[in-house]
């Protein structure tokens, strides 16, 4: 009888065995097509020769405003990416910290007539500014990837890459101004949405538009619509504030109205002069102001109350992805591919989790 009940465990452990070893069966080490995944995965031996044929990548990225910080993860996204794949980087920018969309078209034209380069990235805020850029660089073979600031008009627009936040994502902006003004129990005054339109940024200007749209819509939900002024200019697309003179122009526009509750800044530039002014009136906490960006002022800024949280946009992503979708497209044919970075608001609840690995 005892040896009975042995036989049968050891039958039974041997059965185990087998439907364990059956299961493992399911591993896969080749395609249906017949040839090994491990060999598929290996880069082309042509890949590190695409251009320069010196064996090895060389990719371009060049930004509109390296000058105010909102482009360092990106540039940390970049080189993360080009370690992975063995790329050489060149991190290129208009040394400006406002939008200098001429000087980056100058470096841009600089680095199309550069024989090493294998492929360029590139922030493309000015609509039709870059056709001809794009147009040199096909003639030459070299793959193009925007990032940051859409341009829906550029040569060639389902052949290019893009990377970004889609101005739309402004709205979450929108919805947590007037969330806050619910919160703080706000029942009336002047909502501002300062811009500065004359720089011609479509895609901040769309931004404001969005948030505006979003702002009007919640407090109209609540059946509060009536009770505030809410102005983002004749156009909607912002009131126009002094590029030269930022702060002032934003102080002077929160005094001449009298009654502001809430503000919104759409981008890293005016964004930080709106805490800027709010702190020089000393309106920290009083007034809910939102904006673009997680730079090193907007943290600070949070941190103390002069803007309520702002909205960042992922930059990290944006140098990240462009660099992989040229190496894919080099080493695997694969197709542009959008990514949209999407948006995270952060506040002082969040705003110590921002750091140089985990800015947004």
């Amino acid at each position: 009888m005892r040896f009975c009940v042995f036989a049968a465990s050891l039958a039974a452990g041997v059965s185990l065995a087998a439907v364990s070893a059956h299961a493992q069966s399911g591993v896969l080490n080749k395609a249906v097509g017949g040839y090994s995944f491990e060999d598929a995965s290996k880069e082309a031996p042509t890949t590190k020769d695409f251009n320069n044929k010196d064996g090895k990548l060389t990719f371009a990225v060049i930004t509109h405003t390296a000058g105010n910080g909102f482009f360092d993860p990106t540039y940390v996204g970049a080189k993360v990416a080009a370690n992975m794949i063995g790329a050489n980087l060149l991190l290129l920018g208009s040394e400006a910290p406002v939008d200098d969309i001429p000087r980056e078209i100058e470096i841009i034209n600089q680095v199309i007539n550069d024989p090493s380069i294998d492929g360029v990235i590139m922030t493309t805020p000015q609509s039709g500014a870059y056709n001809d850029i794009v147009k040199k660089l096909k003639e030459r073979g070299i793959p193009v990837a925007t990032t940051n600031s859409f341009d829906p008009n550029i040569l060639d627009r389902s052949q290019i890459s893009h990377t970004g936040q889609d101005a739309s994502a402004a709205a979450i902006g929108g919805e947590a101004l007037a969330k806050c003004l619910a919160d703080k129990g706000v029942k009336g005054g002047t909502i501002i949405f300062p811009n500065t339109t004359t720089l011609g940024n479509v895609e901040v200007n769309n931004r404001i538009t969005a948030a505006f749209q979003a702002t009007v819509k919640t407090l109209n939900a609540a059946g509060k619509l009536k009770d505030f002024k809410v102005d983002a200019g004749p156009q909607n697309i912002g009131i126009d504030v002094d590029a030269n003179n930022i702060v002032g122009s934003v102080v002077s526009l929160i005094e001449s109205r009298k009654d502001v509750v809430g503000a919104f800044a759409a981008n890293g530039f005016v964004t930080p002069a709106l805490g800027d002014a709010i702190g020089q009136l000393k309106l920290n906490g009083k007034v809910c102001a939102f904006g673009f960006d997680l730079g090193p002022k907007q943290q600070e800024q949070i941190r103390t109350g002069a803007l309520t949280g702002s909205l960042g946009q992922q930059p990290f992503l944006q140098g990240f992805w462009p660099v992989m979708q040229l190496y894919l497209q080099i080493d695997r044919g694969i197709s542009a591919a959008n990514l949209d970075t999407r948006a995270q608001l952060v506040t002082k609840d969040g705003v110590d989790k921002v750091g140089k690995r985990y800015e947004n």
